[in-house]
């Protein structure tokens, strides 16, 4: 009889155990990929664990393709995705909806000996081609119209990233088509470029400025885009100061798109986990108010209309 009651004792233990690790699984959304859109993502899941004690998350970064990857693999409930999503991919019937809106901007060391000449002229489209695919400008004195100059230290992404295919994309390429030296992450990029008085680069807007400042970040400065191809960057062209006025320019389509672009949740079907569809509908309601405070633009009514609805399809 005692013998009867310990199984019974321990049967019930792993039933109980079972049931509670089935709950944990069931209450835990695992996220991976862009790092544009990974600090939001950390600050809305902050947010709504303060409402939603019993939600836990796992979130880890590693690129736009890790995201898209992961998702299609099942390995995520959600990929954070930061390119627009291909046809190819399509076809394998990802599913997605969009969150917000960010862009990359190109970016150089403080310390550039031309950065005056180069804030008040800006690179036009065909310059940035110039260097990045056509290759044929490889010294600053290229760029900027000197007899002499020193070489250009270019720096691209090592990572599949939806920041350099959406910078590929602006200057007519696709990511490996970009000419430079291969830097794994948005932090990584800032930083090495920050280091290199002769390089350029480009960074997600998260990264390229310091939200909680709203300057640049250390060491780093923004190179304004001559839109008007005229030469000089005029006032109208000149938003770079702050995390704001580019925010600003983004949002009121100033900003040349690409290289402004939305940022996506991505899954290999509709999600079915109810922990994940209340925490999307969250994002794209409540979760709304966090966008511009963690320094990204809200997009519009209508997409967010659209995207509920997708979401109770």
């Amino acid at each position: 009889m005692k013998r009867n009651a310990i199984l019974f004792i321990l049967t019930a233990a792993l039933i109980f155990s079972g049931c509670a690790s089935q709950k944990r699984k069931e209450n835990t959304i695992s996220l991976s990929g862009a790092f544009a859109i990974y600090p939001l993502v950390v600050k809305w899941s902050e947010e709504y664990s303060k409402l939603n004690p019993e939600v836990r998350f796992n979130i880890s970064g590693g690129g736009a393709g890790k995201g898209m990857a992961d998702a299609l693999a099942g390995a995520v409930d959600l990929g954070m995705f930061s390119r627009e999503i291909s046809a190819e991919e399509k076809s394998r019937g990802v599913w997605w909806v969009g969150l917000t809106i960010d862009a990359v901007v190109p970016t150089i060391s403080d310390q550039n000996p031309y950065l005056g000449e180069i804030k008040s002229r800006g690179f036009s489209r065909e310059d940035f081609r110039a260097v990045f695919i056509k290759k044929t400008a490889v010294g600053w004195g290229d760029l900027l119209n000197l007899q002499a100059g020193e070489p250009i230290s270019v720096y691209t992404r090592s990572d599949a990233c939806g920041a350099a295919e959406t910078w590929a994309k602006y200057l007519g390429g696709h990511q490996e088509d970009l000419a430079g030296i291969g830097i794994y992450s948005d932090p990584s990029m800032a930083e090495a470029v920050a280091k290199d008085k002769f390089g350029l680069g480009f960074n997600n807007t998260a990264f390229a400025y310091d939200i909680s400042t709203g300057k640049k970040r250390p060491g780093l400065e923004i190179i304004p885009i001559d839109i008007n191809n005229n030469g000089k960057i005029d006032p109208d062209e000149d938003f770079y100061s702050t995390f704001e006025e580019v925010l600003d320019a983004i949002a009121g389509g100033v900003y040349p798109s690409p290289p402004a672009r939305e940022l996506y949740f991505v899954a290999k079907e509709k999600p079915q986990k109810q922990a994940v569809t209340d925490f999307i509908r969250w994002c794209l309601t409540d979760g709304q108010k966090f966008v511009k405070e963690a320094g990204y633009v809200p997009v519009s009514g209508d997409k967010i209309r659209m995207y509920l609805q997708k979401l109770d399809q």
